[in-house]
């Protein structure tokens, strides 16, 4: 599913134009990024929570050529699916 099917699903479940359900859905987008962005955490019971860690930096290896290479340190995002969710795919 894509951004554009999730829209479309939204406004079928929820009984409102796809321009409002674009609009939530970009808030919740917006809101998760903003508080990701400022180093909080973000919690949804049943769903579940996406964090940020600090992944520090090391060296690699070129594939092609074998030669090392230093890889920066970086935040990457980290999701954890809650149990309701789990269980739902299982």
């Amino acid at each position: 599913m894509n951004k554009t099917e999730l829209i479309d699903a939204i406004a079928a479940d929820a009984g409102i134009s796809k321009a409002a359900a674009k609009k939530a859905l970009e808030s919740v987008l917006g809101n998760v990024s903003k508080t990701l962005k400022k180093g909080g955490r973000v919690s949804l019971v049943g769903f579940g929570s996406w964090s940020v860690s600090k992944r520090s930096a090391r060296e690699g290896r070129n594939p092609q050529t074998g030669a090392t290479i230093k890889i920066a340190a970086k935040n990457v995002v980290k999701f954890k699916a809650g149990a309701e969710l789990s269980d739902a795919v299982n």
